[in-house]
């Protein structure tokens, strides 16, 4: 338990601890923070208390930082035993913050008054396509039931480099693209706003640890000692765009329009106690992908959609679970040939989707390619984005009496620039 009140329904108990960067009209700086209740615990006026053997020398310096990726590289040991300072920090039983009335004052900062930044500075972003039920069901819509799965789904974790510049924090509004589109395939290409703006419901995890090399792999082994932690995702995807540019080379500005990701990146160590058993794989994967412990995790994902007037409408219910790819496979898969991480870069998991219609994880799978209206609480339908909509993710993991949560993952859309 904590001195700060966190209410059961909280998604940032003291078993979450989960790490952003804010920023206050008092102080405009972006800094390091850490979510506890409703508060954030302002990590640049509280280092000098990180006093264990990894931090007491660095912690000046990461939590002063304007981005986590030098706290990130300090590696897996270091996240640790920040996480067992900050525990015991903000425990009931520890006096020096809870009884310190001025450095309470200074260090803690209601969420209300904060403004979310970006938590790191992201280098490069890669998009993986790791749900099987998601893959099958857009391969049964272009393909057919039995071509929906390309040949290779099933030996690797398929994946694109996306565009690191256009991510962006929860709350920041996207703007519908232009582009080329083919409507009908017996005319040529039109260009114009996309007609079929659509979400996908996606998490994504921070790499951590010392950058790596050209020419050096992280094996499976290792790979969880380079996942610092995750984030709610949504990859923005202009389906219309999509469709007529993805041959041959794959997504380009269809989804480069921008992807919007959670403030608060909640560790591995904190989502620990929710793993569930992986996804049997089968064929075996090779042995660079082969691990038999479990890294899948029980985290409960909505997607709601509010209008520019009314309230929301909740449209799928989905779990990480659900992925065929764990993480660790992803990373390990990316760096094989040998290319380098840094700390700070973004990996997407691809849309979740499970195997009943409410619980998939795209408005092209939800509305069966625009052949099955969603029905929203004012009486109104959606087949894609309207202008106006605001799409809304929540996640979190429930445990007994209290949740390890991500906090919301939320975008506008705006019209289409008039050209």
């Amino acid at each position: 338990m904590s001195f700060i009140h966190v209410s059961p329904e909280s998604h940032f108990p003291i078993q979450n601890l989960p790490y952003g960067v804010f920023s206050t009209k008092k102080n405009p700086v972006p800094r390091p923070g850490v979510a506890i209740g409703d508060q954030i615990l302002d990590l640049s006026k509280v280092h000098q208390l990180f006093d264990g053997p990894l931090l007491k020398h660095t912690a000046g310096d990461v939590f002063t930082k304007s981005s986590l990726n030098k706290f990130m590289e300090l590696g897996f040991e270091a996240w640790h035993e920040a996480r067992v300072t900050l525990q015991r920090l903000l425990s009931k039983d520890e006096s020096i913050l809870r009884d310190n009335k001025q450095l309470r004052s200074d260090a803690f900062v209601s969420q209300n008054e904060a403004t979310m930044h970006l938590p790191a500075n992201i280098g490069d972003y890669t998009d993986f396509y790791c749900s099987m039920e998601h893959a099958s069901n857009v391969g049964t819509m272009f393909r057919g039931k039995d071509n929906a799965l390309f040949p290779n789904w099933k030996y690797l974790p398929v994946g694109y480099h996306g565009r690191a510049s256009s991510v962006v924090v929860s709350g920041t509004p996207i703007r519908r693209p232009n582009g080329q589109m083919r409507p009908d395939d017996e005319r040529p290409p039109v260009f114009g706003s996309c007609k079929l703006l659509d979400f996908e419901i996606e998490m994504a995890f921070f790499v951590g640890g010392k950058a790596t090399t050209v020419g050096e792999i992280i094996s499976i082994e290792n790979a969880h000692k380079h996942i610092f932690g995750m984030v709610l995702m949504n990859d923005w995807s202009a389906r219309d765009i999509q469709k007529w540019e993805y041959i041959p080379l794959g997504p380009f500005l269809g989804k480069n329009l921008g992807t919007t990701i959670s403030p608060w990146i909640v560790t591995m160590e904190a989502l620990e106690p929710f793993k569930v058993s992986n996804v049997p794989q089968n064929p075996a994967p090779f042995p660079y992908l082969s691990h038999s412990d479990n890294y899948n995790f029980d985290i409960k994902i909505e997607a709601a959609i509010k209008p520019e007037v009314g309230n929301a409408t909740t449209i799928s219910k989905t779990n990480f679970s659900y992925l065929y790819w764990t993480i660790k496979q992803m990373l390990a898969h990316h760096t094989i040939t040998g290319c380098n991480m840094n700390p700070g870069d973004l990996m997407g998991t691809g849309t979740i989707s499970g195997s009943s219609p409410d619980s998939y994880g795209s408005m092209l799978e939800l509305s069966w390619k625009g052949t099955k209206p969603i029905q929203m609480n004012d009486g109104s339908t959606r087949k894609f984005l309207q202008d106006g909509d605001e799409v809304i993710f929540t996640g979190y993991c429930q445990a007994n009496g209290f949740r390890v949560g991500f906090g919301n993952c939320a975008g506008k859309v705006l019209p289409a620039l008039k050209l």
